[in-house]
């Protein structure tokens, strides 16, 4: 009995040695845990043996993080606060499996982009990673059905895009869904049956052009674009035609009516435009202006050569501050001001294109600013701007143009950034040239494009992650400083560019590449370098920068080597490029670089430490005639470098 009762107590209170033998057992328990938690190195390195063909993704150092803070170290991983937040991976010629287990531990993972690769097979299992907010797979060689619940529990997916693949089946109803849906690209497949019911309010861009489905579109897609539905011959209904009904017809009655409408329309359409274009003809424009009490966002683009500035007032809405918030300014290096400040100062318009109008601002205290407002960044989160626009005012360098201060809206932005004093070199180029403007000589035009080359090498070092670093490298896009040094302006901003116009308006979806192959390289933007060295030694204006896509017949790069063929290499020159009488060598040496930057095999085609080297070892003049006369006798021997 005694025994029994000293056993009991010894049962219930554990000697000391029991319990530190306790304690050890859950730290060494914690720490085997601990160690199976692999890091996003690990991971990354994992998922890249699913892949083949990784050639472009060889800086992948196991010895190196991928991530700096939010700047990535390895190519196509974007960054926040050292942690892996996207996998842009894309025009890189991968193939393999897309091994989603092994992502699903990288807890800040939000976008996935395999876009312009050769992935094949079925969609793989995204809805495993749950916070995912992008998912990009457009041109690629997916196929065969997505399973109905593929997307089921993303509730944070705002774009899908499957455009240019080989999906069959129907559209599976998850996509439907998704609660917080903006962007959907399903065109260029074979998708069959019915659109689904999209009843999200937040839906902005939808396309399912080019598939196989058929019946009647639903009423909650009848405010979208009709192309969004083109290529599908048995779709109807608004905003296509209506459906047939019973094949019944008009009546006679029915018909004249719908007649006599339409001429009344008409005429009131036509009284109108007389009526406003001689109540335009009798205001003269005024050449500058306040804005405090006019909206920057009611500005309309009206033509590509604008010459005021009209910034009407719409009074049906209230004031820009009281209704849209702050400046967001990114350097710490310039004088602050706020919205109120930017709306009294006098404006003066710059230019006005596809992407926006600029204008030239007089801040009270003296600070003259650009103001570039864009409307095409309508699809952009707040968050993912935020992160770019941050990204962006963190580049420092001579040859670019400062990014100071942003403002967001989700139907536009506006860029602030420095004036530069001598405009932009499309300017200088190819407008009037008088005596206290002449036209850029040979020493000018050297330094400009050595400028544009550092400026360009800067960006690819420094935004290692963007396939095209600056995207939109052409004349009008290099300014002018007091010293006629070259600035990078409108660089680094596909990411948040809407995906359609960039892919009409941006210079470097006009290469030969994307027009043989649909898909941009690392060497993309080295073309467009090409095209501009050519404009500033031949001083014509490039064909390339009209045309939406590619074409040979009117490429600048094209006519050059037609003119070497045709042993006319002289005849190339500007011949307002003045002080090139001792420099015909090097201006030779210039051209085949141009010509080396434009090749179409890209494989042929110069990188970009190739191209800064030879361009930083040219001089403004030798006089070395023995390789004047080897190369203009020679077209063959012109273009061999």
């Amino acid at each position: 009995m005694l025994m029994g009762a000293r056993l009991a107590r010894l049962m219930r209170a554990p000697t000391r040695p029991t319990f530190l033998f306790f304690i050890f057992i859950v730290i060494q328990s914690y720490m085997v845990m601990t160690s199976f938690e692999a890091s996003d190195k690990e991971i990354l390195l994992t998922f890249k043996e699913s892949l083949a063909n990784t050639k472009a993704i060889n800086n992948w150092d196991p010895n190196v993080n991928p991530c700096n803070e939010n700047r990535g170290n390895w190519i196509g991983i974007k960054c926040h606060k050292g942690h892996v937040r996207g996998l842009q991976l894309e025009n890189m010629g991968l193939m393999g499996n897309i091994d989603i287990d092994a992502l699903v531990s990288l807890q800040y993972l939000r976008t996935l982009s395999f876009m312009n690769n050769t992935f094949a097979g079925s969609m793989p299992s995204f809805n495993k990673l749950t916070a995912l907010r992008s998912v990009y797979l457009s041109f690629n060689h997916f196929n065969g059905e997505i399973p109905d619940d593929a997307f089921v529990g993303m509730k944070s997916l705002k774009k899908v895009l499957l455009a240019n693949n080989e999906f069959t089946g129907k559209i599976p109803s998850s996509l439907a869904a998704l609660p917080k849906i903006l962007v959907l690209s399903l065109d260029g497949n074979k998708f069959e049956g019915q659109i689904p019911d999209f009843l999200q309010k937040s839906l902005r861009k939808f396309n399912v052009s080019n598939n196989n489905l058929e019946g009647q579109i639903p009423a909650s897609l009848s405010n979208m674009d009709p192309n969004s539905f083109s290529g599908n011959a048995n779709l109807c209904g608004s905003p296509l035609e209506s459906c047939k009904k019973g094949g019944k017809k008009l009546s006679v009655f029915k018909i004249t009516a719908i007649v006599v409408m339409v001429v009344l329309v008409a005429a009131v359409i036509i009284a109108v435009f007389f009526i406003f274009y001689f109540k335009k003809k009798s205001k003269p424009l005024e050449r500058t202006s306040t804005l405090h009490d006019k909206n920057w966002f009611d500005i309309s683009y009206s033509g590509p050569e604008p010459v005021e500035p009209t910034l009407p007032v719409n009074t049906g809405q209230h004031k820009v501050k009281s209704e849209h918030g702050k400046l967001t300014f990114v350097r710490d290096d310039r004088e602050k001001f706020d919205l109120e400040d930017l709306l009294r100062a006098s404006a003066e318009i710059l230019g006005s294109a596809t992407f926006g109008s600029s204008y030239k601002a007089m801040i009270m205290n003296d600070q003259v600013v650009v103001v570039k407002r864009y409307k095409h960044m309508n699809i952009v989160g707040r968050e993912e701007f935020d992160e770019h626009m941050t990204r962006l005012g963190s580049l420092s360098h001579p040859n670019l143009l400062p990014l100071v201060a942003y403002y967001y809206r989700k139907e536009e932005k506006l860029l602030i950034s420095d004036f530069v004093v001598n405009g932009s070199l499309a300017s200088v180029l190819h407008g009037n040239h008088y005596e206290d403007k002449p036209a850029l000589d040979w020493p000018t035009r050297l330094r400009i494009i050595k400028g544009v080359a550092r400026g360009l090498a800067y960006l690819y070092d420094v935004i290692p992650s963007l396939i095209i670093p600056h995207g939109h490298l052409k004349s009008s896009n290099v300014l002018l400083d007091e010293s006629m040094d070259a600035i990078l302006a409108d660089y680094a901003l596909s990411p948040v560019i809407n995906l359609d116009l960039v892919q009409q308006i941006m210079m470097a979806y006009k290469s030969p590449e994307f027009a043989q192959h649909g898909r941009i390289t690392k060497k993309t933007d080295i073309w467009s370098l090409g095209i501009l060295i050519l404009e500033i030694l031949t001083g014509k204006f490039p064909e390339n920068y009209l045309t939406h896509v590619h074409d040979r017949n009117a490429d600048l790069a094209s006519w050059v080597n037609t003119m070497i063929k045709e042993k006319l290499v002289s005849d190339v020159f500007d011949l307002e490029m003045g002080g090139a009488k001792n420099s015909k060598s090097e201006i030779l040496k210039l051209l085949k670089i141009g010509l080396s930057c434009c090749e179409e095999d890209v494989e042929r085609r110069l990188d970009i430490n190739e191209v800064v080297r030879m361009i930083e070892e040219l001089k403004e003049g030798d006089g070395d005639s023995e390789y004047i006369s080897s190369v203009t006798n020679d077209g063959d021997n012109f273009r061999g470098m």
